[in-house]
């Protein structure tokens, strides 16, 4: 792949990572470097055949600057994304392109006390199934639900190692002879936002990942905000109703028990079984998976059914009062709402501007903007394959 690795090439691979296509002294901005020793650093990678040219900037004065983009298959990476429920598998290329359709597995979470073991197995599957050599993978990232210390490769709410006292990452590092990376799937998510997506220069935004639960990402500074142990952005268990509903969490009336997707979902079956008139009576099935009834569910409200709008709405407004809680505590530029949920499009925004209208003051909301990602589930896949990019071609220890 890459026949020497310095700092200055890490820091030019990364930044065409991010930004596809590139010019030297676009580079040398972006880096704080000198223009000479990010041509040297370019020419050294053009000629392992790391980076191509790809065209021609506009002119600034003078003739056009060359472009270079990193070629796709100078490496991949193996991704894991998981929920409480479902696991998929992918692999990736440079221009974050999928190698091939996601592999996916019925895996809860909650109910399973051999994930570790299953999850190397599935990994080494698709490992063997992608025919990749070794020295091309440059690692494997795992997003995953719960409270993780992104440093440490601890997972402390699922997925304990079985190997006492041996974090879940370097035990699967060890047995697939690979580095590996985990993060919390919130994180992830705005990592893809903030790199790729909607969140892309912006210093201080607030990436809400609307799914089973309602996870957050912190963006200040233009950086992942982690708080003192990593577990920063617990955006569905903060207190906000007084309804005498229990949380995953073990709490009472936390965001989650009125908002999430699979809440949505429980009422959805309630109102079909009640006689509602809706769309939904022919298609919703109380045996169908969370991931089948929530796409019927999608359908319905692209479709405008009155009973999927009406949930949805509910939901979007009990999400804009925790947003509203956010910009006074944070005074964000943008929320950007990304996640499964973001398949919905943007009925999600009136609710939530008129939670944010009702409940914030005018002073420090008036200049939030609020969006629905076009990303959707394909955030945490590209958030992920971004954390082992980062991490692999690190100049400071993890980030």
């Amino acid at each position: 792949m890459i026949n020497k690795l310095t700092k200055n090439i890490n820091l030019v691979f990364r930044e065409i990572f991010k930004n596809e296509n590139l010019s030297i002294n676009d580079i040398a901005i972006k880096v704080n470097k000198s223009v000479s020793l990010i041509t040297n650093a370019v020419m050294d990678m053009v000629t392992d055949g790391v980076v191509i040219e790809a065209g021609y900037a506009e002119s600034r004065g003078g003739r056009k600057p060359t472009l270079y983009r990193l070629c796709p298959d100078v490496g991949y990476t193996i991704v894991l994304s998981m929920d409480q429920f479902i696991s998929r598998v992918l692999v990736m290329d440079m221009s974050n392109s999928l190698l091939f359709e996601p592999q996916l597995f019925n895996i809860d979470l909650a109910k399973n006390d051999d994930i570790a073991k299953q999850i190397l197995e599935l990994l080494r599957n698709v490992i063997v199934e992608s025919q990749l050599p070794k020295e091309k993978i440059l690692g494997v990232g795992i997003a995953m639900p719960g409270f993780v210390d992104f440093v440490k490769g601890i997972n402390y709410s699922f997925i304990p190692s079985p190997i006492k006292d041996v974090p879940l990452r370097n035990y699967l590092s060890k047995a697939l002879e690979l580095p590996v990376f985990i993060d919390n799937d919130s994180s992830t998510v705005a990592l893809a936002e903030s790199t790729f997506g909607l969140a892309k220069k912006v210093s201080n935004a607030m990436v809400v990942n609307i799914s089973w639960g309602i996870g957050l990402g912190i963006i200040t500074n233009g950086k992942l905000y982690r708080g003192e142990n990593g577990f920063a952005g617990e955006f569905s268990h903060i207190p906000l109703f007084n309804n005498g509903k229990i949380c995953s969490c073990g709490k009472i009336g936390c965001l989650e028990t009125e908002t999430s997707l699979k809440i949505v979902l429980a009422k959805v079956a309630e109102a079909v079984l009640a006689g509602r008139p809706t769309l939904l009576k022919k298609t919703f099935k109380e045996d169908d998976s969370l991931e089948e009834q929530f796409l019927k569910f999608i359908k319905a409200v692209e479709k405008r059914d009155t009973l999927a709008i009406e949930l949805l709405n509910e939901a979007a407004y009990n999400i804009g009062k925790g947003i509203a809680v956010l910009i006074h505590i944070f005074n964000p530029k943008k929320i950007v709402l990304s996640g499964r949920g973001a398949l919905a499009g943007n009925v999600w925004l009136p609710p939530i501007q008129q939670a944010i209208n009702e409940h914030c003051i005018r002073r420090l909301s008036e200049d939030v903007e609020v969006v629905v990602s076009q990303m959707a589930y394909q955030a945490e896949w590209v958030g992920t394959a971004a954390l082992v990019v980062d991490n692999t071609f690190s100049t400071d220890g993890y980030s």
